[in-house]
């Protein structure tokens, strides 16, 4: 059986879940699969790139484009 069909054969069984808990289990288990996937995705950045990003960094900080760690945190918690 090729990737496809067993795609197609696993949405198929998935709609017949009737139990909200299974559900969220099969959601968990994405999610963390999906995060795994992820990391190996990365492309290191050049010399070049990695000189521009540094260039823009110092530009905000001249410019005042800049977050305090305090406000940072408070914002970050407002996330969950």
């Amino acid at each position: 059986m090729d990737l496809q069909t067993r795609k197609i054969t696993f949405v198929q069984e998935f709609l017949k879940i009737q139990s909200e808990e299974v559900i969220l289990r099969l959601e968990k288990l994405l999610e963390k699969e999906k995060g795994k996937m992820t990391v190996g995705e990365f492309t290191p950045m050049t010399i070049d790139e990695l000189n521009k990003r540094i260039d823009e960094s110092l530009n905000d900080s001249r410019y005042g484009r800049l977050t305090e760690n305090n406000d940072l945190i408070t914002e970050i918690k407002e996330w969950r």
